[in-house]
């Protein structure tokens, strides 16, 4: 275990980035293990004789890199290594959670028919106030909230998909179950979520997401449209892949 740190050799002028080489060196040398609670920032303030805005700063910044998770009312843990899905792929969330031996759970907000906004419709092919069928689903790891999957359907496509038992069989399953997309787009980008969406992903004031939308057409036209939302600290997307595996497909 580390040797106490103390005020003797913290450099007054980045107190914070110290106390965040002590935490980074605690969690490094097994201290505090994946999934542990680290000591309060109280503790900590009496441990390393800083000041609470010293330590608050040094662990907000912490959480928002993705080193610790803060849970309101219980305390901040060391986050597990940080969940990766590939990007240029279509992947099931739920086949990525199990793959890491983890539990998903999901949980349906929204499932129903309703008339498509302008912009909306203009993306089917369609006329303004159309019907789309549309879900609301919140994805869970070990009951914790790392996905909200907003997806407009066309009916034309999937006629049955209001039927479905989506926390049986996820949408992406049941989607390509029907017919695997001829095009695919995705669009990243990372925003701030509202107050909706951080109560339901469980987020602070101040942590970011990383938003992918999908688009997905069959030779017949437009199918879906999703938006998944994922906290910033708790989700990345990559892939790794060989430039001759795309420089030999054709245009």
């Amino acid at each position: 275990m580390q040797a106490p740190l103390t005020m003797d050799n913290l450099r007054p002028q980045k107190l914070y980035e110290q106390v965040k080489i002590h935490l980074r060196q605690g969690i490094a040398d097994g201290t505090w293990k994946p999934g542990e609670k680290i000591p309060s920032e109280f503790e900590l303030m009496q441990r390393l004789g800083a000041s609470r805005m010293t330590v608050h700063r040094a662990v907000r910044e912490l959480s928002a890199e993705g080193v610790l998770l803060r849970v309101q009312g219980a305390g901040s843990f060391v986050q597990p290594p940080t969940p990766r899905s590939p990007l240029l792929e279509i992947h099931d969330i739920a086949e990525d959670i199990t793959r890491r031996g983890h539990i998903h759970r999901a949980q349906v907000l929204v499932l129903e028919s309703r008339p498509a906004e302008a912009e909306i419709a203009a993306e089917f092919s369609l006329r303004p106030r159309m019907k789309l069928f549309y879900s609301e689903i919140l994805h869970f790891e070990n009951e914790i909230p790392v996905q909200l999957e907003e997806r407009y359907v066309s009916p034309a496509f999937a006629p049955g998909y209001l039927a479905q038992d989506f926390t049986a069989i996820i949408p992406n399953r049941y989607l390509q179950s029907i017919e695997p997309p001829h095009e695919v787009e995705h669009i990243i980008h990372a925003g701030q979520p509202d107050a909706r969406v951080q109560k339901l992903l469980q987020l602070t004031a101040y942590e970011p997401c990383l938003c992918l939308l999908r688009r997905t057409w069959t030779k017949a036209g437009p199918a879906t449209r999703s938006l998944l939302t994922h906290p910033g600290n708790r989700y990345s997307l990559g892939s790794r892949y060989k430039l001759a595996d795309f420089n030999a497909r054709p245009g």
